[in-house]
């Protein structure tokens, strides 16, 4: 019996096509991807600690290559903003309530007040950040680089002030419902995001030869008190902690009391110094580390 071979021919196309479709459904299964680039994969609960030692090493093989290993900490709100952008924030709400006197307007306009009044400390990040930055563009010997949350506020006149000081700065961001985005002063190559606030907080302290705390909220508090934490249990070693605005500090958080109740010592308020001005910011720290200004 002879074979067709138009039929034969037709047989061998479709198995080689039997099998061309098998071998794509193999490579398109999630099973076949390479570990590394499978994000469902990686994403799952039993994979967290790889997540975390990745999102550590990121940033600590960056840092290294660029040789940055002092950094001045900068913290304080998300929320201020500039004394030009208050400004004319201000101007829209005076002209906005000029035009129907409504609660909501009034409202407003006591918001850019206080915006206005607030943005002295975004002005004041912006000028200690130049200072500190301009200090270090000149003595190699003991360059110290701003580091601040890579976001809005006091972030970005922090890494703003690196910037106009014409030095690099570096901005941990993390991923949040509102208020982080990279600003847009930081030095591209320094810009770092995060998932894990445990991770950004050890990059925070681990390089940090000072933390210059301004007004803030809930996330400053908590990077203020971790840092004191570690500093009194003696897991880090002790730098300077300055709290810019000596009185809103002492309006915020009542840390005598906690003398008079014994639940930290006397020698625990040494940890904690003020400053008013960027200047003496700046000051305290060349005078803890007896450097010539």
């Amino acid at each position: 019996m002879t074979t067709d071979p138009h039929q034969l021919n037709e047989r061998h196309l479709a198995s080689a096509q039997q099998s061309i479709d098998a071998v794509a459904k193999l490579q398109n299964n999630p099973s076949f991807r390479l570990a590394f680039a499978d994000h469902d994969f990686l994403m799952q609960d039993e994979l967290r600690h790889v997540r975390l030692q990745l999102e550590y090493l990121k940033p600590q093989l960056v840092l290294e290559q660029h040789n940055i290993n002092a950094t001045i900490v900068v913290f304080g709100s998300a929320r201020f903003i500039s004394p030009d952008q208050a400004k004319t924030a201000l101007l829209i709400a005076e002209q906005q309530l000029s035009q129907a006197d409504t609660e909501l307007h009034q409202q407003a306009l006591n918001s850019a007040k206080k915006q206005l009044k607030n943005s002295k400390y975004y002005a004041a990040s912006q000028q200690f950040s130049a200072l500190a930055t301009r200090f270090s563009c000149c003595h190699d010997n003991c360059n110290m680089t701003i580091i601040s949350g890579g976001g809005p506020g006091i972030m970005e006149a922090a890494n703003r002030g690196a910037m106009d000081a014409g030095g690099k700065s570096i901005g941990l961001n993390i991923v949040l419902p509102r208020e982080q985005q990279p600003n847009p002063y930081i030095t591209p190559e320094l810009c770092f995001q995060f998932h894990y606030f445990a991770i950004r907080k050890m990059h925070f302290l681990q390089r940090a030869r000072a933390l210059v705390a301004f007004p803030g909220g809930f996330g400053t508090l908590d990077e203020l008190f971790e840092t004191l934490t570690l500093i009194q249990t003696k897991k880090a070693a002790r730098v300077p902690v300055i709290l810019y605005d000596k009185s809103y500090w002492q309006r915020l958080v009542n840390f005598d009391m906690l003398v008079e109740e014994g639940l930290i010592s006397q020698e625990d308020l040494e940890l904690i110094q003020y400053a008013d001005t960027p200047e003496h910011a700046w000051k305290l720290i060349t005078d803890f580390y007896q450097l010539e200004a």
